[in-house]
């Protein structure tokens, strides 16, 4: 009895250790990710890592761009710093020999030169911004959010994620060329019925209209009489003019928080350490 209260003890033991290790919290950045914080940590990226990577996080001679729009393995401060401090085994990625607080403030840094406008803090009222999307603004005639809104426009589910602030704002406020398959077009039938929409798809031999009012028309190019297309979106680019500047700073906050599959993403991105 003696001998199997002792094995029993010993993985009573085991399980909490494992419980325990499995709780483990990884580190944030001590030193937070301020403006003056990223400074430093620019000026010590520029000056240590620059011998592989390329100066202001472009592609060095021998090591990639960090920052790129590419698929990162290490995400989290944590993978970062650890990448930083220890190396990556299996790669050129040496460690790096620097003090803690100097890594940290390196970490600051890429974390902010790949920042979409999900990693920042926006100020705003996101609940009015919300009603300005759906309202004023006019945005939910035409974009979708998680299966609510229009068609006719890229869905924005995921816009803070994809996206930087600054180009937030510019889709809102500057001119720009149509998306692939957002294309403005007004096509004419042989009956002469004229429809209105943007080219989902089309090649030498058809194409795919969607309607203002979200109906999906296809035809052949020998049912047309003519395919006139737009060199512009029908993205309106006045938002800043047609909303007071509280409004388009809500409306600013509320979509920087759409980040649907930066949530997933980063989940998927927890286990990174080590790899």
């Amino acid at each position: 009895m003696g001998r199997d209260r002792s094995i029993l003890l010993v993985f009573w033991v085991l399980g909490l250790c494992l419980a325990s290790a499995a709780q483990v919290v990884k580190p944030k950045n001590p030193l937070g990710n301020g403006l003056e914080v990223v400074a430093e940590g620019h000026t010590l990226y520029n000056k240590t890592c620059t011998a592989c990577h390329g100066r202001d996080g472009t592609q060095g001679d021998r090591a990639p761009a960090l920052g790129a729009a590419r698929r990162y393995f290490r995400l989290s401060e944590a993978a970062i710093f650890d990448a930083i401090k220890n190396g990556i085994p299996g790669t050129a990625m040496p460690a790096s020999g620097l003090q803690d607080t100097e890594i940290w403030r390196i970490v600051a840094y890429i974390r902010n030169i790949r920042s979409t406008a999900s990693d920042n803090d926006v100020p705003g009222d996101i609940q009015n911004g919300t009603r300005i999307y759906q309202g004023k603004g006019g945005c939910a005639s035409c974009h979708m959010i998680r299966g609510q809104g229009g068609l006719i426009g890229p869905d924005l589910s995921s816009v803070g994620a994809q996206l930087t602030l600054d180009q937030i704002k510019a889709s809102l406020t500057q001119s720009a060329p149509p998306q692939a398959g957002f294309v403005p077009v007004r096509v004419t039938t042989l009956k002469g019925e004229v429809i209105k929409g943007v080219a989902k798809n089309e090649d030498a031999f058809s194409i795919a209209v969607l309607d203002m009012q979200g109906k999906l028309h296809l035809f052949t190019k020998e049912e047309l009489r003519n395919v006139a297309h737009e060199p512009e979106s029908l993205m309106p680019r006045n938002l800043d003019k047609t909303l007071t500047p509280a409004e388009f700073q809500d409306l600013i906050a509320m979509l920087s928080r759409q980040a649907r599959t930066k949530v997933r993403r980063e989940q998927q991105g927890e286990n990174e350490v080590g790899r």
